[in-house]
């Protein structure tokens, strides 16, 4: 039977299975979409014919994108979604969310529309046009952050590329934005498929094991150890290695510092989880690192935020050792690489390490610690009847609603940091945070495919108001599909996070206020403007609730429990109130010299501070 390459391609993508441990499932959950020339008569027509292949209507590429981000992580990387565009600027509105998959190496299907390959009626609406060829569209901007790219010039090009879009998906090691980049002529374009390629397929996602040598090496170093850290990354989630974890680290007494990727692999309240790591991490995994002698990484990219810029580990003994199924990952920092599956790696180290514990004083010394980062965590929580409330209290307040098998979503700004300090996670799953690339706008679209991934339990989104304001517009699809979210907009007026650098590289958060132009003097330092969130929200068709104080922030997660409508609750914070670091620090660079004396003593501390870098070569 002859087919359009249009549909050729939803068929295929119908057919596809992925295995685990046993368990069979649908990789393909759906289609996001938005239309134009570029593909309304090539893939939506295939669409059409193919109802039970679910089409999603978003309101911006880059949103779906996150939606589809959002969609695979709380399902493990065992599903994902595909996103389709027109040419032009529906294409290149997806780059910064093809970015956003590959960095935080989850799996996203790109389906661009592209310029015609007969070329016979160039130059095309929305064409780039080169000098020096005639082989090049905004579809090649996708190259440097997709895992595989390809561009299907001929109807028969479509199942070779497929198959190896779908090896990179499916790969635990090198998944990532995939983009196939597709011309709108080639799309209507009919062939003779053969029905092997059509066919269901099943892709068996495996769990490697470690090499038993390189198992040997990392087992001799933690017997060699005194006060061991692992560090869950987000692998241990990806593999659903939280059991295999808690084993391992109930039997030795290892303590666990956790990643933002990682927050949640085991809960708050395990004897052995310190919690945040890194340069947004708390008092009591940060001296752990500190003073570790030996760093298991388990599942982590050891980012800057991860090691504190390179400052994180100061022992001078200290060794690293790096259990990662990617290659890349596993030999950074000249780390003692075991490159493997994090369950399985970690239920083999587990036997390897039999009767091995860390010693009683180390085991005193991690409780210690971590008692007195849950009694800074109540006080950070505390409600003093000030107004308006800080970022910490407000969080404190939905922490304390949530249930346990919830969800919270957030992505840029100073929420990230302070949430992975203070948000105490009892589920694995139930911290669902995109910092990979730190992407604003991607909250609510990534709490909307989160809600997709998993409808029975509730989805909170914290959001800060500059990154509302980037992407709101998903509202209205969470309506069209009668999905219920719980957003809460936290407005401080300004970008925050950068704020706050701003203020620590002495430029005292010049730029990043949310403020009128001053006729006088001539600069962005006039008043407030007067932006009113709760009736945006309203505009789109959300519930939108207003709450100045804890009791009415309770109440406003209360009436939205009970509703099954998207409901939006702003809450203005005091962004003078911040969470400090602990004992941690970001490398930022300040200008090295100024007329600004504030940023000369802040070019001061920044040396000061990065005579603590080490590097592990």
């Amino acid at each position: 039977m002859r087919r359009t390459m249009a549909q050729a391609l939803i068929e295929f993508l119908k057919a596809q299975y992925v295995e685990r441990d046993g368990h069979t499932q649908p990789f393909f959950a759906g289609c996001w979409g938005i239309f134009g020339h570029g593909n309304v008569g090539g893939v939506a027509v295939a669409l059409q014919e193919q109802p039970d292949f679910r089409y999603y209507q978003a309101r911006n590429e880059q949103a779906m994108v996150h939606s589809a981000i959002g969609f695979a992580k709380i399902s493990h990387r065992l599903r994902a979604m595909a996103c389709l565009s027109s040419i032009g600027p529906g294409a290149t509105n997806m780059v910064s969310g093809a970015a956003t998959a590959t960095i935080n190496r989850l799996p996203v299907l790109l389906l661009t529309g592209d310029i015609f390959a007969t070329r016979r009626v160039a130059p095309v609406l929305q064409q780039l046009e080169a000098a020096w060829t005639q082989d090049i569209s905004v579809s090649d901007a996708f190259k440097p952050v997709s895992k595989y790219w390809d561009r299907i010039n001929r109807p028969e090009q479509l199942g070779a590329a497929l198959l190896e879009a779908m090896r990179v998906l499916t790969s635990p090691a090198e998944t990532g934005a995939v983009t196939l980049a597709l011309p709108q002529d080639v799309q209507a374009e009919a062939y003779d498929y053969p029905d092997a390629l059509l066919r269901e397929r099943v892709w068996h996602v495996p769990r490697l094991r470690p090499d038993l040598a390189a198992l040997r090496r990392v087992t001799e170093r933690v017997h060699a150890s005194r006060r061991p850290l692992l560090i869950a990354g987000g692998g241990v989630l990806y593999s659903e290695a939280s059991e295999a974890l808690a084993h391992l680290v109930e039997a030795t007494g290892i303590p666990v510092g956790e990643t933002k990727a990682g927050k949640g692999a085991l809960p708050f309240d395990h004897p052995q989880v310190l919690g945040a790591m890194g340069s947004s991490g708390n008092l009591a995994a940060n001296r752990a690192a500190r003073d570790a002698d030996l760093v298991v990484g388990v599942g982590t990219r050891f980012t800057d935020f991860t090691t504190a810029s390179a400052t994180a580990f100061q022992n001078p003994a200290v060794r690293l050792v790096s259990i990662n199924i990617a290659e890349l990952d596993a030999g950074k920092h000249a780390a003692e690489p075991l490159q493997a599956d994090a369950r399985a790696a970690l239920e083999e180290l587990r036997v390897a390490l039999s009767g091995y514990r860390v010693t009683d004083a180390y085991r005193a010394q991690v409780a210690e610690w971590k008692a007195a980062w849950e009694d800074e965590v109540d006080r950070r929580y505390a409600l003093d009847g000030s107004a308006p409330l800080s970022q910490a209290q407000v969080i404190g307040v939905v922490n304390a609603f949530a249930r346990p098998q919830d969800v919270v979503v957030c992505a840029a700004g100073s929420l990230p940091g302070d949430l992975h300090k203070l948000w105490r996670t009892r589920r694995p799953g139930g911290f669902h945070l995109e910092f990979g690339y730190s992407c604003m706008g991607y909250e609510i679209a990534g709490g909307l495919g989160a809600k997709l991934a998993s409808p029975e339990r509730d989805i909170y989104v914290l959001v800060g108001d500059a990154s509302y304001l980037m992407m709101a517009q998903e509202i209205v699809t969470a309506l069209q599909e009668g999905i219920k979210l719980t957003i809460v907009v936290l407005d401080n007026h300004g970008w925050g996070s950068i704020g706050g650098l701003s203020e620590e590289a002495g430029t005292g958060g010049w730029g990043t206020a949310f403020r009128s132009r001053n006729p006088r003097t001539g600069a962005l330092d006039g008043d407030v403007l007067p932006v009113d969130l709760a009736r945006n929200a309203e505009s789109l068709g959300a519930r939108a609730i207003q709450a100045a104080t804890a009791p009415e922030l309770r109440d406003a997660l209360a009436q939205a429990r009970t509703t099954d409508r998207t409901t939006v609750v702003t809450v203005e914070v005091d962004g003078g109130r911040r969470v400090p670091a602990y004992d941690a620090w970001w490398d930022v660079p300040v200008a090295e010299v100024s007329s600004i004396s504030a940023v000369r003593e802040a070019r001061r501390r920044y040396e000061q501070a990065q005579t603590r870098q080490r590097h592990f070569l």
